[in-house]
Formats: C-alpha cells, sequence, structure tokens
C-alpha cells in the first residue's frame, strides 16, 4: 500500500521545522554555495534526503557565524593592542577630560545598556513563541501519523476478515488479500515507530534548541545588569571579568543568529515544497520521499476494486431477481413478504465507478444483509429432507449458504472501509496536513522566525556597541572613576 522506504521520519523532520511560506505560485532558487563541493553552486532541489541541500541551506547562516568569528578575532585583538598598551603607553601622555565628557560617556553605557536589556526581552519572547508554535505542529503532525495508523489497522482488519472468510473457497483472493495484510502491518509497525520512538526526539531536538537560546541571552542580560551594577559601584575587577564573559556570549549570540537563518531558509524551502506539493501532487520535490501512490495508479487500484465490487453486485441482483421470479410461481410464496430485495449498489457505472452510499434507494438492502434474507430458504445439512424442507421451499444447502455468506460479508468489509482505503491510497491524510499547515501555521510561524532571528540581529549588534562603550569607559576609569553625587564627578 505504501512504499516503505524509511524517510517517514526525514517528513515528519521536515514538517516541524517549517514555520514559513514564501510567496506560492513562484519559483524558488536554490542556487546556494555548496560547501560540499567547493562552494560551487547547489543544483538541487529541495531534497532532505542530500547532504549538499543541507549543506547548502546551512551555509545560509554563514553571515551569523562570520560576524562571531569577527567578535572573538576582534576581541583578542583588542586585548591584545590594550595589554601592550599597558606596557609601553606613557602615563604622562594621557590627556585629561572634562567631567562633562566621562558623563557623556556614562550616558552611552546607560543607553545601550537599555537597549540590550529590550532587546534580550524581545528575544526571550519571541523565542518562546516561536517554538511553542513549532511545538504546536508537532503535535499536530503526530496526531496526524496516528489518525493514519488508526486507518491502516480498519483496514487491516478488512482484508483479515476476507482472508479468513474467502480461503476455502477463493486462493487467489485469499494470497492476495493475506499479502495485502502483511504490507499494511509492516506500515502500521512503521508508523508506530517513527510516532512512539521518534517523540522524545523530536521534544529534545526543540527542547535543546529553545533551550541553548533562552540560556545564552538570560544569561547576557543578567550580566548587562550586572556590569551596571559594577559600574556605579566602582568595582573594576567584576566590570572586566563581565566584560570579557560578555564578548565570548556575543559571539555565540551571533551564532544562534545564523542558525536562526538557517532555519528561516529552511522554512521557506519546506512551504514552497508544500505549495508545490498540493498544486501537483504527482511532479514536485517531494515525491521521492513521500509514501503514497502517483494518482494515476492510485485511481487505478481504486477502480479496480471498485469494478470487481460492482461486477458482483450487478450478478447477485440479477440472480436475486431470477430467483424471485420463480419464487413467484409458488403457490404457497407469500407475495407480501418480498424476501428478495436488490443489493444496494454504492458505485457508479464505468469508467470512474465513484463512490457514493447516498445513491441507494429504500427499496435496496446492504450486501451484507443478503445472509438473512438467504436463511430463509436455506436446508440444514443435518435435516435435509423432513420438516419445513420437505416441502421444497427451503432448497438452499447450507454450503452455498455459507460460501454466499462468506463472499457478501467480505465484500461488506470492504464497502465499509473504502472511503479508508481510498484516503490511504491517495494519501490524503498527507494532503490534509500539508493544508493545514499552509492554511494556519505557515503565517504565525513565519512571523514568529522571522521576529525571532530579527530580535537576535538587534541583540547581538546592541550588544558589540555596549561592548565597545564598556571598554571605552574602564579604559578612562583606569585613570579616573565617574560618579553620581552631588558634584556628579571625582579624580581618583
Amino acid at each position: 500500500m505504501f512504499k516503505s522506504n524509511g524517510l517517514f521520519i526525514s517528513l515528519l523532520l521536515l514538517l516541524i521545522s517549517s514555520p514559513n511560506s514564501p510567496v506560492f505560485g513562484e519559483e524558488r532558487s536554490f542556487q546556494r554555495p555548496d560547501p560540499l563541493q567547493n562552494f560551487k553552486p547547489y543544483n538541487g532541489d529541495f531534497n532532505v534526503t542530500s547532504p549538499h541541500y543541507w549543506a547548502s541551506t546551512v551555509f545560509t547562516g554563514v553571515h551569523g557565524y562570520a560576524m562571531a568569528g569577527v567578535c572573538i578575532l576582534g576581541g583578542l585583538a583588542f586585548a591584545s593592542f590594550l595589554i601592550l598598551r599597558s606596557f609601553f603607553a606613557d602615563s604622562d601622555s594621557i590627556s585629561v577630560r572634562t567631567d562633562s565628557y566621562y558623563f557623556y560617556s556614562f550616558l552611552a553605557v546607560v543607553l545601550f545598556t537599555f537597549l540590550a536589556i529590550v532587546a534580550s526581552g524581545l528575544v526571550l519572547a519571541t523565542n518562546r513563541n516561536f517554538y511553542g508554535r513549532a511545538k504546536k505542529l508537532k503535535q499536530t503532525l503526530l496526531s496526524a501519523a496516528v489518525d493514519a495508523r488508526t486507518t491502516i489497522r480498519k483496514v487491516t482488519v478488512a482484508m483479515n476478515q476476507t482472508h479468513r472468510l474467502l480461503c476455502p473457497y477463493d486462493e487467489a483472493t485469499c494470497s492476495r488479500s493475506n499479502s495485502t495484510s502483511q504490507n499494511l502491518k509492516k506500515e502500521s509497525e512503521s508508523i508506530r515507530q517513527l510516532v512512539y520512538k521518534n517523540r522524545r526526539s523530536i521534544d529534545s531536538a526543540l527542547r535543546i534548541s529553545s533551550g541553548v537560546t533562552t540560556g545564552i541571552v538570560s544569561a547576557n542580560l543578567a550580566l548587562v545588569i550586572a556590569a551596571l551594577v559594577m559600574l556605579l559601584l566602582h568595582c573594576r575587577p567584576g566590570f572586566i571579568m563581565i566584560i570579557l564573559i560578555c564578548w565570548i556570549l556575543t559571539a555565540l549570540c551571533w551564532v544562534i543568529t545564523g542558525f536562526h537563518f538557517f532555519i528561516h531558509t529552511f522554512s521557506m524551502d519546506a512551504c514552497w515544497a508544500f505549495e508545490e506539493f498540493k498544486q501537483n501532487p504527482d511532479n514536485n520535490s517531494l515525491r521521492s520521499i513521500l509514501p503514497c501512490f502517483n494518482a494515476a495508479a492510485a485511481d487505478h487500484i481504486m477502480i479496480e476494486i471498485a469494478h470487481g465490487i460492482h461486477s458482483f453486485i450487478t450478478k447477485l441482483n440479477s440472480n436475486i431477481t431470477t430467483l424471485d421470479i420463480l419464487l413467484q410461481l409458488d403457490e404457497q410464496y407469500d407475495r407480501q413478504s418480498n424476501i428478495f430485495r436488490k443489493v444496494c449498489d454504492p458505485f457508479s457505472g464505468p469508467p470512474k465507478y465513484t463512490f457514493d452510499p447516498g445513491r441507494c434507494s429504500n427499496d435496496t438492502i446492504p450486501i451484507g444483509d443478503v445472509p438473512d434474507a438467504l436463511d430463509q430458504i436455506t436446508c440444514p445439512d443435518d435435516n435435509p429432507l423432513t420438516g419445513v424442507c420437505d416441502g421444497g421451499r427451503k432448497f438452499l444447502s447450507e454450503a452455498y449458504f455459507d460460501m454466499a455468506q462468506a463472499y457478501t460479508r467480505s465484500i461488506q468489509g470492504l464497502l465499509d472501509v473504502f472511503p479508508d482505503l481510498q484516503s490511504l491510497t491517495h494519501c490524503t491524510f498527507l494532503k490534509d496536513t500539508f493544508a493545514d499547515v499552509l492554511s494556519h501555521q505557515c503565517g504565525p510561524l513565519k512571523v514568529s522566525i522571522r521576529l525571532l532571528w530579527s530580535s537576535l540581529v538587534s541583540l547581538s549588534t546592541i550588544m558589540m556597541v555596549l561592548e565597545i562603550a564598556w571598554i571605552a569607559k574602564a579604559c578612562q576609569d583606569s585613570k579616573r572613576w565617574f560618579s553620581w553625587g552631588p558634584t556628579l564627578s571625582r579624580t581618583i
């Protein structure tokens, strides 16, 4: 029924990480430098099974990674400069600044400290919002997987019943139903492993990603506030230590900024692929990883099944008409009892054989009720010549009754799960999930990831400026400490 290719987990991870929606209907370019091919352009499309796609997509966050490197190298270079300057600088050459100069430099530190606090709050809020929506999307997808497994189990039960009932009468159908049942069991087990064995992995990935961002930003926020306190208390060693730690945290902020830009890019790719799948299910970049038939193959399978059931019911109704005519000739037959009514055929005629249970009229019966009618003309094998059988009104042998009951119950079982069978064959559960993601979740998640990424860029930039302001203030206060008081300043 499905192609069990082991890639269903990749599909789930793909969906969970897909919060953005591109401008649908437009072609999306994947021409990005591929580090695995000496930075030559990646020439493929959206393919979560390709390491080249992942490498090129992760590389889109290079600006953040590069800024982290600049931050680290710049910090080391500046620290080396200050150390050398402390050894070779002439203390007498240091110019004396006015008190207003120290006041404005302190005011700049306070201003950028305030901006850093605001930016940190925005990052924490948008980070919580984004990963909250990601968890909601994860739950939607896992629920879809559970529903798919439930549907598979219903169809499997019907196939097992067909196998059990028809094996004594039809070896070919018995073999096919057994093979289909085994394949469905394998697919059901695959989905069970996906849902129950990978739920923790998915939760851990989301929790770690969110936790790292929250931890870095929270630690940075605490140190920014502590730095202002240290500056006011004239605690120079503590202030210098905070500058060093925050410089490292600023570099980490640039790293997670690059990481979230990668998530942003991947999200745009994923939602574009979902829209492409929605518009053209048979020819899209997700075709190779989805466990679905193409539309032509799915339609062929369902038409073949529907044709078989339709033909059986048509033949059965013809036999019922003939039987009813024969019974009408029997003078003892109660014409008002109307034992035999035609069987409901929920399929339209060829070539499409559309399934519509509502097309059956009130004077028809479900095929599953045929054994109840046949029971009235069945003669028990243990007493074929006496009693009611002696009059000839019960002429159907019990063996034929059992065979008829096996076929009619099997077909009724298939009709009961026919909508589920259509859903599985046409991969409706995936299409509905994609439609829900595109209609209700891509948009809000698109806003949240962009806000998170923008907030991280702002925070990282503000922290770099604040670090420079801190260093300038520390250099000033190495010769002169500023304090807030009635005289505004004092010389140490």
